[in-house]
């Protein structure tokens, strides 16, 4: 008798407790939800923001944008652009830089002798995807003037290599060379 009462009083407490619980989760129920429903939305939404701003879509709009921050005759603006670290870049003259601070370094002092400059990605462009890196060719119309008002004109070969660091596309290899007249 004693552990029947015990059992029952038991019991009826567990039903309490068992109650105020499914209360208690019904309760908070719509606000677990609507968070953890919500939360992976506004984290891809907030994810798809951080990586448009972090990362360009490799185009031939994108192209144009590089060239177009070369046309500012500014080398040091175009180092956003770049990887750091030890990659090989080949110019026209010299042979090859081995690194970004090199290739800033030298540019920088071969834009001083010009006042104007202007680059045109031409038709030709190609844009290739390959794994964790894109490439790309294409024929760069160039215009320069230089201070002392003389202009150049050409026609210039460019292959590029993007690989994504950090969330960006960045420059690891590029190559810029001019036919022989």
């Amino acid at each position: 008798m004693i552990i029947t009462k015990i059992m029952t009083r038991v019991n009826s407490q567990i039903c309490v407790l068992t109650l105020a619980l499914c209360a208690s989760l019904f309760a908070i129920a719509p606000i677990c939800f609507s968070q953890s429903a919500a939360s992976p939305a506004a984290s891809s939404q907030k994810q798809a923001k951080e990586n448009a701003a972090a990362s360009a879509k490799i185009d031939k709009a994108y192209l144009q944008k590089l060239w177009d921050g070369w046309a500012t005759l500014n080398a040091t603006g175009q180092r956003k652009y770049y990887a750091q670290g030890p990659h090989v870049f080949f110019d026209d003259t010299p042979l090859k830089y081995s690194n970004w601070d090199e290739y800033e370094s030298t540019t920088s002092k071969e834009f001083a002798e010009y006042k104007t400059a202007s680059f045109k990605v031409n038709d030709d462009a190609q844009i290739h995807k390959c794994g964790d890196a894109y490439w790309a060719t294409a024929t760069v119309a160039s215009d320069l003037t230089q201070k002392s008002g003389k202009r150049e004109q050409s026609t210039f070969r460019w292959t590029v290599v993007f690989e994504k660091q950090n969330g960006k596309w960045l420059i690891v290899h590029e190559h810029v060379s001019v036919p022989q007249q």
